[in-house]
């Protein structure tokens, strides 16, 4: 079928089940299997080896064994160290013996140096040169070195008033002045009040460090700056930003592949929170909500559909009972990404339908959430409204569409539907390699 070269054996039934307009559930109606089969084999987790299934695929689909055969499959069920996991989890006891969080601490930074320290091509520098602003945070936390935000002695006012100003730039996805600012502070908090004090706003400021390093996409730093963040967040001893910064080493986690261990992070920092009472109980419970959303997620891209369901069930009733509009509104796109990774395009669609962009209350928010529309367009096969999808993210955050899941839904739009109005310009704007 011309325009499916080049994707994976799971892929190419995903993009099939699209252009019929079905859902998980609907495929494995037809085929007699279960959504989670579906989703796995979509993930291309689970093969499908026996002739008889790969018949009844290509009759239901409307493909030919040949076309389904010219597709890569792996070679066997995917061996994830993840542990097995249900919802009984959601408030078990989570308990870790400190020396293996030390060691998988120690497993995180070690492949977090690897990616940094990795020797790169010349050709490889220069491109990162023209598309990270994260040079002066590698100098920070690789070598030490940052300048100082101004010459006077840096103070608590001074530190607060930074913490604030980074994250007005982070919503307002202004991630190139960030970049350039965010050393300075962090070194100037660092200095300033109380030994909890100061290790608090370092770590507050190292949680923003740690999400824009997600935004450009830099897993290396991603590991080391998140891990700072806890770090200094329990030196500091305040609940909220401890439970912050193992959100962030939950993330991290999730971009080194390690899904099931981020997963457990994320609930176990939930169920944590939920018996400090330091906090005041709406910041708890919109914290509680945010961590429970992130396990959603990554339970999703595990492929775990019972699981991913059952936590953001869990994060939507605790974002709700915390009051905060903003806790429930990051519920909502974090469910968004659930539908996505799980492979319902058409239930992400429908819930996008039902979200209105203008009461996302920051330009970085909106812009997520319409790269979220453009992915599950892309994986319902319709490319007008995912680059129209593009185009608003780009108006919402200009910044936000050199993310890498903006470039590379542009790609695979320029790949197969070069016809489309723009789409080369857009695409050098993201940051696309034109050949």
């Amino acid at each position: 079928m011309a325009g499916d070269e080049g994707i994976t054996f799971g892929e190419f039934i995903a993009k099939l089940r699209g252009r019929k307009g079905w859902y998980q559930r609907d495929l494995a109606a037809e085929v007699d299997r279960s959504e989670e089969w579906v989703s796995g084999v979509e993930r291309d987790v689970i093969p499908v080896r026996k002739i008889e299934m790969l018949s009844l695929l290509t009759k239901v689909l409307g493909t030919t064994l040949d076309e389904l055969l010219a597709h890569a499959q792996p070679a066997a069920v995917s061996a994830s160290p993840r542990r097995k996991v249900s919802s009984a989890r959601l408030t078990g006891n989570h308990a870790v013996e400190e020396d293996d969080e030390e060691v998988r601490r120690r497993e995180l930074l070690a492949a977090a140096a690897a990616t940094v320290f990795a020797p790169r091509s010349v050709g490889a520098q220069s491109a990162q040169a023209g598309t990270t602003p994260l040079a002066p945070l590698e100098d920070l936390v690789l070598y030490g070195t940052a300048r100082l935000p101004t010459q006077r002695e840096p103070s608590i006012e001074a530190v607060r008033a930074s913490i604030a100003a980074a994250r007005r730039d982070f919503r307002a996805a202004r991630y190139d002045a960030l970049a350039q600012a965010l050393p300075g502070w962090i070194v100037a908090a660092q200095s300033v009040g109380s030994t909890e004090q100061a290790a608090n706003s370092a770590a507050e400021l190292y949680d923003i460090a740690a999400r824009l390093c997600i935004k450009v996409g830099d897993n290396g730093l991603v590991a080391i700056t998140s891990d700072r963040a806890l770090t200094a967040a329990r030196t500091g001893g305040d609940a909220l930003v401890i439970a912050e910064a193992q959100r962030m080493v939950s993330s991290a986690w999730r971009r080194q592949g390690h899904l099931g261990r981020a997963t457990d992070i994320s609930v176990r920092a939930a169920h944590e929170l939920q018996h400090d009472d330091s906090a005041p109980e709406p910041s708890r419970l919109a914290a509680q909500g945010d961590l429970y959303a992130t396990a959603a997620y990554t339970a999703a891209k595990l492929g775990d559909r019972a699981y991913a369901h059952a936590l953001i069930r869990e994060a939507a009733g605790t974002a709700h009972a915390s009051g905060e509009t903003d806790s429930v509104q990051g519920v909502d796109l974090h469910l968004l990404s659930v539908h996505y990774e799980l492979g319902d395009a058409g239930q992400a669609i429908d819930l996008a339908r039902s979200i209105d962009p203008a009461s996302l209350p920051t330009a970085e928010r909106q812009a997520r959430f319409f790269i979220d529309v453009a992915r599950a367009f892309e994986q319902w096969g319709k490319p007008e409204p995912c680059f129209r999808a593009l185009l608003a993210a780009e108006q919402a955050a200009p910044q936000e569409i050199r993310r890498s899941a903006a470039r590379q839904i542009a790609t695979g739009l320029l790949r197969h539907d070069r016809t489309l109005p723009g789409i080369r310009d857009f695409a050098t704007r993201s940051g696309v390699r034109l050949a």
